[in-house]
């Protein structure tokens, strides 16, 4: 009947069993226990008092690993309203406080980056490359795919069937 699996479920299981046996064996709970090569000297209620404590122990482990479960999962179900909502109210200090760096700093945002203007050649070499990337891949604007019109030539070949294959012999009627 000796359990091979240590598991801390089963140590529990097997400390109920060895507090179940103790008090049907040992009926006074005064008497005095010597074990462990007389290193040991307990009494019945003493012993099963330190038993009772890894019960305890390992109930309490379960009801707090599902707590955690619990409160995980609620806080998984809440996150996308609350995230929701904290980027509102960062989106209204954005925009009633948006030139006064020191209140920002006070919500712990920094300020927005203002863009830098893009000299002339950068922008005449930007429509460049965008031109010669239109061209490379051949797309076009909406009015010019409007004048794309489909032409399609189909051929219908169909070859004859110059061999009979060999008829398969009938199944019985059943």
């Amino acid at each position: 009947m000796g359990t091979t699996t240590q598991g801390k479920g089963n140590r529990a299981i097997r400390a109920g069993k060895l507090i179940a046996g103790a008090r049907k064996h040992f009926a006074n709970g005064t008497q005095v226990l010597t074990f462990a090569g007389a290193l040991a000297s307990v009494t019945v209620d003493a012993a099963c008092d330190e038993l009772q404590k890894l019960i305890d122990n390992r109930a309490a482990t379960t009801a707090a690993q599902a707590t955690a479960r619990d409160t995980v999962a609620s806080e998984q179900a809440a996150m996308p309203a609350l995230v929701a909502f904290m980027s509102a109210f960062q989106g209204l200090v954005r925009v009633m406080f948006a030139d006064d760096t020191a209140s920002l700093a006070d919500f712990g945002l920094l300020p927005r980056k203002q863009p830098v203007p893009r000299t002339v050649e950068e922008k005449v070499a930007a429509t460049a490359k965008a031109k010669a990337t239109r061209q490379a891949r051949g797309t076009k604007g909406p009015k010019a795919r409007l004048a794309v019109k489909g032409n399609v030539a189909t051929k219908v070949v169909v070859t004859p069937l110059t061999t009979v294959p060999a008829s398969a012999p009938e199944a019985p009627a059943k």
